[in-house]
């Protein structure tokens, strides 16, 4: 028996003791190649194929969902996926004139997509013949529609370009396939014929990883996971289950939690991004405290390379086999593969959950709070910490309040400004996110809160530590709603050292405000940041920069030389590239001075050695390895 036939008779064993483990506790399809359509569209789930039937084409989420102002001329949030949906924020319009200088009188809405000068497609006949036989025309397209939906992710400059039509280059064909097998199919179609492929998760990504190199000649497809959306199995004695990578956060979490269980994985992007994105990008979540980065999570992985599929022959807790092979994977952001299929730990669903919140005097006192949490090992599943100026930006994203709940704040207020003498200005908040058995909660509880008074920090209520964490999911909207009133707005992240939090965060908005002035612009960028995830020995922290591009010519540059300043302050200070959005091609001018150039080159020689014909030729991370290609 060769090496590769013992690999897989192992696999095989492996795979058949786990089924059988667990087929009392799910009853899911199996992906095959012989699964039904009707069997694969009885499945719920996030959107459908055709993403552009729900989501917007043009910017963050779904159709449905968007801040816009009303015949009255206040903003106001449409849709009824988010508790903010159906209101109206009276007070948001007015904020961003006074912060950001927004004036209505200068629209900039989008284009529409059918004036748009849409870049000739690249067409590779054989290959398209061979594909349209492995997955079957109707999971094949070359739509302007489907092309346009493909071509970026949430960067910036991506959306700008779409608003304005300023395309370079997008994809010449979308792919579904349904199965593992389909993408081994598809990656040899394209070996064979030199084609160009770039993996498309949920498309929430801000570092410009789905675009298209614009210099790339060979045609160019999108291979979309999303029809992979199936958990394969669960594994209840060893609390693991394996599911297809295109499977969307909230429709994993929505079908374990219907089997007692959840992962726990948590980003921002939950409700579009997908089990493969996370991997391929290092993702982290809001409760990382609780369950773990997606580093922590992963048992096994599997992906296809041209050069093969690689996985490892067993899913057990540790081994030491040389360099963990998950790390090739994690991170990779499509350059070396494509990740099919990924088993994560589970956990049973926690006992209790509970939301509280934190007001402190100023953001420093809050920094030491959280460092001391995590010093004692005793931090809640989340617990994030925003600077004064995204409080008072969360103070005008509340609708408006009824007379009683009016009375109330205000009551609340008064307390906290006039009899703790809290500065306005000055004070931040913290939202806390409490899940685990009963016992467990309360002790976290009780120890978190008892922290935070040595700090200075008062209990703020569990209806606005719900609130702010709620928040987070809507609040990506409000960069649609800006473009539409020449307001730019970016979110960018850093981890650092415990003893660099505050310098840091206060560094980098320094820096940007000061370079800001060489552009004349009608305002100060605003600037807030908030601190998000922590660890023994540091902090991620989270910024948010907003600035009014109106009477600039080329907004986008200077929202990109304003980036790379405020990068620059990041790196000095000791920080990192970044701790979950990945490298991308917006940030891959860093990773040589982040890691070394001797790593960047033991990178390229992986690439090299698992993709000599650059057939996932995304130009993410490294550039190309020669220009034979």
């Amino acid at each position: 028996m060769s090496t590769a036939e013992r690999v897989q008779r192992r696999l095989d064993v492996l795979s058949g003791h786990i089924r059988y483990q667990s087929a009392h506790s799910l009853k899911a399809e199996r992906c095959s190649s012989g699964e039904s359509r009707d069997e694969k569209q009885s499945v719920q789930r996030a959107y459908p194929q055709r993403r552009q039937e729900v989501l917007k084409w043009n910017g963050w989420g779904y159709k449905d969902s968007k801040f816009y102002l009303n015949k009255d001329g206040v903003i106001e949030f449409t849709g009824k996926r988010y508790k903010i949906g159906g209101h109206s924020l009276p007070k948001l319009r007015e904020f961003a004139e006074k912060r950001v200088g927004m004036d209505v009188q200068y629209h900039t809405p989008s284009q529409e997509l059918s004036d748009m000068p849409i870049p000739m497609a690249v067409v590779n006949e054989k290959f398209v013949c061979t594909v349209k036989e492995i997955v079957g025309e109707s999971h094949v397209s070359d739509s302007v529609e489907d092309r346009v939906q493909h071509a970026h992710g949430h960067a910036c400059h991506e959306v700008y370009a779409l608003r304005h039509g300023q395309f370079k280059r997008i994809p010449d064909l979308i792919v579904w396939p349904e199965n593992h097998n389909q993408v081994v199919k598809i990656v040899e179609a394209a070996s064979f014929h030199n084609v160009c492929l770039i993996p498309f998760g949920g498309g929430t990504n801000v570092s410009g990883a789905v675009e298209c190199p614009a210099d790339e000649k060979r045609m160019i497809v999108s291979v979309d996971m999303i029809e992979m959306d199936k958990i394969l199995w669960i594994d209840e004695q060893n609390l693991t289950m394996c599911a297809q990578a295109g499977i969307i956060g909230d429709d994993l979490e929505r079908q374990l939690k219907a089997r007692g269980y959840c992962t726990g994985h948590d980003p921002d992007s939950r409700e579009i991004s997908s089990l493969g994105g996370w991997i391929s990008t290092r993702a982290s979540g809001m409760k990382k405290n609780t369950y773990g980065n997606i580093e922590d999570l992963l048992v096994g992985v599997k992906m296809v390379t041209s050069r093969g599929v690689i996985e490892r022959a067993c899913q057990v807790p540790r081994i030491s086999s040389g360099p963990d092979i998950h790390h090739f994977i994690m991170g990779s952001e499509g350059t070396l593969g494509i990740i099919t299929e990924a088993t994560l730990k589970i956990r049973p669903l926690p006992e209790v959950k509970r939301y509280g919140s934190l007001v402190f005097p100023d953001f420093e006192s809050g920094v030491g709070c959280m460092r001391e949490v995590a010093r004692q090992h005793c931090a809640p599943a989340s617990i994030r910490l925003v600077d004064n100026e995204q409080f008072q930006f969360s103070q005008v994203l509340k609708p408006s309040p009824s007379f009683f709940t009016s009375i109330k704040d205000r009551l609340k207020t008064f307390y906290v400004t006039k009899f703790k003498r809290f500065d306005p200005e000055k004070l931040c908040v913290a939202t806390l996110v409490f899940e685990g058995a009963r016992e467990d909660v309360a002790s976290q509880e009780y120890r978190v809160y008892n922290i935070a008074a040595k700090f200075g920090g008062l209990p703020a209520g569990e209806e606005n530590g719900e609130r702010g964490y709620m928040l987070t999911m809507s609040i990506a909207y409000l960069r649609d709603i800006g473009l539409e009133y020449s307001v730019l707005a970016e979110s960018f992240e850093t981890s650092v050292p415990w003893d660099r939090v505050v310098d840091t965060c206060r560094n980098v908005k320094d820096r940007i405000q000061h370079e800001s002035q060489r552009y004349q612009l009608i305002h100060l960028p605003f600037v807030s940041y908030r601190v998000t995830q922590t660890y023994d020995a540091g902090a991620c922290i989270y910024f948010y920069m907003l600035f009014n591009y109106h009477g600039l010519s080329d907004p986008v540059r200077v929202h990109q030389e304003l980036e790379h300043a405020a990068r620059e302050e990041i790196l000095s200070s000791g920080g990192s590239i970044s701790h979950h959005h990945g490298v991308g091609k917006v940030r891959k001018q860093w990773l040589s001075e982040t890691v070394s150039e001797p790593a960047v080159e033991m990178l390229r020689a992986v690439k090299q050695q698992t993709d000599p014909q650059n057939i996932f030729g995304s130009n993410n991370l490294i550039s190309h390895i020669s220009d034979k290609y």
